[in-house]
């Protein structure tokens, strides 16, 4: 049976080790070439490291972000090309009765088509993952927003799950519908909307965010773009810095608060006061007789804000890639449960 699979599968996996290994060599040769520039322009600048930082990031922004999205578009692309057409290819053509009618149960044809192809699969993901994270730590390094949507699902372990459950979903899909293309279709759909869903909707609830208060008074003198290296003063959460978006009459004035590698859960455009409630317009320092920064100095006004701290990066890495792989055999199961009891 494992040869029987070898050989159905085996075009598709010399083609994906094949743009893996080409893959691989494009990673290395510009990951490389940009850890001499990291090295040399930044780690070891003496001025100006800001604009170093700069130039660094605007010259590799495209290129982090193609890379990127091809490690996100990975795990669907098994789903579709990989999964789907695991056994509705088989029940579609006939060819299931072939196999059942000789000595291998269903039981143990489903085992060994899921665990081989999907072992290999998951592992071509493992290798691409581990390239694309090694290639990006020098940007990772500077813009430290490993929280994002698009970087989190593109490091790190994670697209291990993504592999996993997007295989064991096309086979299911395909098991149910018992067509392939458009068993494909359906997984796309399927594959999409729950990565929209996670990072939006139930990633943020992973772990309780922490909760604080920061008061508008914190604002003051604070320049816009304030940094480390610009002297801008720190408030009392921890040496976060606090940004002036922008304010407008009849608008929320809104506030940026910017510290390295935190995610920032909750809505930063309302501004209370003491009591807890809403202030708009004039009364949240949004006039424009008065500069924001000397309505502030004076005001008792703050926004409250929950954000998940730095360090709970490889905690959530953990729980997301726990999950997918939960639901991978889950699905598993049920492909074993309803081919044994419902598909002929």
């Amino acid at each position: 049976m494992i040869w029987l699979t070898w050989r159905q599968y085996r075009v598709q996996t010399l083609a994906a080790l094949a743009v893996l290994a080409a893959i691989a060599i494009f990673l290395v040769v510009t990951g490389l070439r940009m850890r001499e520039v990291y090295d040399s322009t930044v780690a070891g600048c003496a001025s100006d490291c800001e604009s170093a930082r700069n130039a660094l990031v605007v010259e590799y922004q495209t290129l982090t972000y193609y890379v990127t999205s091809l490690l996100l578009a990975a795990p669907g692309i098994i789903g579709i090309f990989w999964g789907a057409p695991l056994i509705a290819r088989e029940l579609e053509t006939g060819t299931h009765r072939l196999i059942w009618n000789q000595s291998i149960t269903r039981g143990r044809w489903l085992l060994v088509k899921l665990g081989a192809v999907g072992l290999i699969a998951v592992a071509v993901t493992g290798v691409l993952s581990l390239l694309v994270t090694w290639w990006a730590s020098p940007i990772d390094r500077i813009n430290l927003d490993r929280f994002t949507a698009l970087m989190f699902g593109g490091r790190g372990i994670v697209p291990l799950g993504y592999a996993a459950f997007a295989f064991t979903l096309g086979a299911c899909v395909g098991l149910l519908i018992r067509r392939t293309v458009p068993a494909m279709a359906a997984t796309l759909a399927a594959f999409v909307a729950i990565q929209i869903l996670v990072p939006f909707a139930i990633r943020p609830h992973f772990v309780a965010a922490e909760h604080t208060d920061v008061a508008l008074s914190s604002l003051v003198a604070a320049p816009v773009g304030g940094g480390e290296e610009s002297g801008a003063p720190k408030d009392a959460w921890n040496g976060n810095h606090i940004q002036l978006k922008g304010s407008g009459d009849d608008a929320h004035l809104r506030i940026g608060v910017l510290r390295p590698g935190v995610w920032v859960v909750s809505d930063l455009g309302t501004v209370l006061d003491p009591a807890g409630k809403e202030v708009r317009g004039a009364e949240g320092c949004a006039q424009r007789e008065k500069e924001p920064f000397e309505c502030f100095a004076t005001s008792d006004l703050h926004i409250e804000v929950d954000y998940q701290p730095a360090d709970r990066y490889w905690t959530f890495q953990w729980i997301e890639t726990g999950i997918f792989l939960a639901l991978s055999g889950l699905l598993a199961w049920f492909c074993s449960w309803w081919l044994r009891r419902r598909a002929t």
